[in-house]
């Protein structure tokens, strides 16, 4: 039985990490720019996530060579595919954990906003001009707090996840146990990794704003901070 991997509790500072992220991607910054749009591109091409373990995988490989020092090349990217049986099933569960968290979410949202919508049509049929408009701020707000909610599980499935296809890259992990680990250790740093999420969503919602190829531009940034954080927490395995 193979040893269990440790990990740290780091304090995780958001704009260092994007520095330093720049700092190693900038001499190759086309390089890594390539594999993440490609790699995203190719993810989005199949459904049900069918391609979307692998190609993590393989842009993870690519920081995981830059880490060691190796050359870096774009062939990397579809290495992720030795690594598909398991990036496949750890994409899965995060769909599954997807659906089961946000989608209970959507329908009680969809339900009561159709409910006080008939309330208020009764009313209104009823002479109750009051009771409409009651009715109509109520289903604003629940709009409100009903999408703040879904951000915020989504954003929170995606932290607990965010070490997976990393481990699989780096440790060779089978997919299940790879989940298990990432959401240990992304619980037990979760403050940081959402101040750190936080950084990450308004640096692409920035770039979004120009023409929405900024969003492009950026994820050699998104990835980096993914993967400095990955290496404060768990270390990078120094040989295969």
């Amino acid at each position: 039985m193979p040893e269990p991997i440790p990990f740290n509790r780091v304090s995780i500072a958001p704009f260092a990490y994007i520095g330093e992220a720049w700092e190693r991607v900038k001499g190759q910054y086309w390089m890594f720019l390539g594999v993440s749009v490609v790699g995203m591109l190719i993810a989005g091409l199949v459904p049900m996530a069918v391609m979307l373990g692998p190609m993590m995988c393989g842009i993870y490989l690519c920081y995981r060579q830059q880490g060691r020092g190796e050359p870096v090349v774009f062939e990397t990217l579809f290495k992720g595919f030795d690594r598909f049986l398991e990036s496949f099933i750890a994409a899965l569960l995060m769909m599954a954990a997807s659906l089961v968290f946000v989608l209970p979410l959507v329908f009680g949202l969809v339900f009561s906003g159709l409910l006080l919508g008939f309330l208020g049509a009764a009313g209104a049929s009823g002479g109750s001009h009051g009771a409409e408009g009651a009715a109509l701020g109520m289903v604003i707000l629940l709009a409100v707090v009903g999408f703040l909610l879904i951000m915020l599980a989504s954003v929170l499935i995606n932290l607990l996840f965010c070490f997976t296809f990393p481990l699989i890259a780096d440790r060779g992990m089978k997919g299940l146990d790879a989940v298990k680990l990432s959401w240990r250790a992304a619980w037990a740093n979760l403050w940081g990794l959402l101040g750190l999420g936080l950084v990450i969503f308004l640096l692409s919602l920035v770039g979004v704003c120009f023409c929405y190829v900024g969003a492009f531009l950026v994820l050699p940034i998104t990835f980096g901070v993914h993967w400095i954080a990955y290496e404060r927490v768990f270390g990078l395995q120094a040989v295969d």
